[in-house]
């Protein structure tokens, strides 16, 4: 069934711009006055809306009203989103001076995540992420990444890991799911890094691959987690069982990175550790660049070193990181217009790494930009100027969201 959407005030597709390294706002395509031709949930044309119309039924066309500026949908290539219950405690201890070992001596931290989220059925955790992944769409977040790693034991990673599935059955929205198992040593698992990372390689994955509950596995590198001997052997292991690969990477400690590198992962996410040696060597792979703006906001940290990245030639793309504990705010846009004030990011920059570059990092080829034989993901904004959506902070919404079955 073709539809024939427009028309738009302007429309940026995003296309002809480099994957790797700086851009510039005048490097973006804007098309005036025009229309997206869909047909089964793929874009068939994006051109002038009357050049367009002339070519279609009547019956055939959405008509927009009012000005809008259309883009890609956002992707959110690093989210936890899957979980159960609050860490409110945490963060209030956290603004009080609180330090991390000391909120989890007290009872927080990741295994209070995982505690909660252990204690509640498939049924609740597949309705609080769908409620999550509503809201992430309704904010023009179209294609979400989200993880377990809350669960800690066999059967409790793949109640969330079926928990994502159900719940993706149920939203527009695509999400993509990530083995994280390897979130770090259970306080129940009686054994060292190697044996627990054993266990998960010899009972989990194996169940993930039969029953198709994920392709990706991720671990959480630093020293309250996994070294990176022990997260080497992991991840080759996992890769040669046909997993894709990406890392918490260098959040407080470096290392990771270098870890990612080396496996050939999709990602190296966090990065707010990153120094001249690792910016170099990320930007010197096929290796994406995830910045969490949201875990600095969160943290009370400094960001990632987006702009060092970029200017190295890096592939720099930009997550939520929605989580119930260092970034429990969610809104990807506000985020990511925040960091770009610090960082010095351009307009162009911030919508690569949202869209098309967050792509890359799931290894995703059929999304991100407005072209021919790309999913028909896309969201308006209510402006006639595209420099309006990050001037507002995030307080601008998209009016108009679309998603289509293929």
């Amino acid at each position: 069934m073709k539809k024939l959407i427009g028309p738009f005030t302007r429309i940026l597709p995003l296309t002809g711009l480099d994957l790797k390294g700086a851009l510039k706002d005048d490097d973006l395509r804007v098309i005036l006055h025009g229309g997206v031709l869909v047909e089964d949930g793929l874009i068939v044309a994006v051109d002038d809306f009357e050049k367009l119309r002339k070519k279609i039924s009547p019956a055939l066309i959405e008509e927009v009203e009012g000005d809008h500026v259309l883009l890609p949908g956002f992707i959110d290539c690093h989210t936890h989103i899957c979980f159960a219950g609050s860490r409110a405690k945490d963060y209030a201890m956290r603004i009080a001076g609180k330090s991390y070992l000391e909120i989890a001596k007290a009872g927080g931290g990741i295994w209070d995540s995982v505690t909660q989220t252990r204690a509640s059925d498939e049924d609740v955790l597949t309705e609080l992420l769908l409620q999550r992944a509503e809201r992430h769409l309704a904010e023009g977040v179209t294609t979400i990444e989200v993880k377990s790693g809350y669960g800690l034991d066999t059967q409790s990673e793949l109640k969330q890991l079926r928990a994502i599935k159900a719940a993706s059955a149920k939203t527009k929205a695509d999400l993509v799911p990530t083995c994280l198992a390897a979130h770090m040593v259970p306080k129940d698992f009686e054994g060292s890094q190697s044996e627990y990372l054993s266990y998960v390689f010899h009972d989990l994955l194996p169940v993930i691959r039969h029953d198709e509950l994920s392709n990706r596995v991720d671990i959480f590198i630093e020293q309250s987690a996994f070294d990176t001997k022990n997260a080497l052997i992991y991840l080759n292991r996992a890769k040669l069982m046909g997993f894709d690969l990406t890392i918490h990477a260098d959040q407080f400690t470096t290392g990771g990175s270098r870890v990612a590198v080396k496996v050939g992962a999709a990602s190296a996410d966090h990065l707010e550790a990153s120094k001249a040696k690792e910016i170099k060597l990320l930007a010197g792979s096929n290796t994406v660049a995830v910045v969490l703006p949201g875990a600095s906001l969160g943290l009370g940290m400094h960001y990632a070193p987006a702009r060092k990245l970029l200017d190295a030639g890096a592939c720099v793309a930009i997550a939520s990181d929605w989580n119930p504990g260092s970034a429990p705010m969610g809104d990807l846009m506000m985020q990511a217009a925040v960091m770009s004030a610090a960082e010095k990011l351009t307009t162009a920059e911030v919508f690569a790494g949202l869209t098309f570059r967050a792509a890359k990092a799931l290894n995703l080829t059929d999304r991100g930009i407005l072209a021919q034989g790309m999913q028909a993901q896309m969201q308006a904004y209510p402006c006639t100027d595209y420099r309006e959506i990050l001037y507002h902070q995030g307080k601008m919404k998209p009016q108009l969201v679309y998603t289509f079955s293929s």
